[in-house]
């Protein structure tokens, strides 16, 4: 088990308690890509927020890194700041480039590859149902 002196950043709670959260993405992903710790499985993530039934992620993948198949609870948006990522489901392929996105529906397994180096930035919102 890891103790909170093992941590890369301050907890969730710490980092977004307040009612007000401004990002600035740019610099997120230049913290991220200057972390000096390894990167797992060839990309790195972070947490630029979290609260509620919100999730908002920040990825950075070296060319042919991604993330193997796996559903989320929630509505998925994934979107390519930088490069260019292929999303699978069972029925779709979707290829995205800079300035593209995807949406899926809660529990839609996908998987997620990046045919060059890039930057994704995933939001998912949970509690919500799909025919609302």
């Amino acid at each position: 088990m890891s103790s909170p002196s093992d941590r890369l950043r301050p907890p969730p709670s710490e980092r977004f308690a307040g009612p007000e959260h401004r990002i600035d993405l740019s610099a997120a992903l230049e913290t991220l890509r200057g972390e000096d710790h390894g990167s797992t499985d060839r990309h790195r993530q972070i947490t630029v927020f979290h609260k509620g039934p919100l999730r908002i992620v920040l990825f950075t993948f070296e060319a042919g890194a991604g993330l193997p198949a796996h559903r989320a609870p929630g509505f998925v948006v994934i979107h390519t700041l930088r490069g260019r990522i292929t999303v699978k489901t069972m029925n779709e392929t979707h290829d995205l480039a800079t300035g593209q996105l995807v949406m899926l529906d809660p529990e839609v397994v996908h998987d997620v590859t990046a045919s060059e180096a890039s930057d994704v930035l995933l939001t998912i919102s949970l509690g919500a149902r799909a025919n609302e």
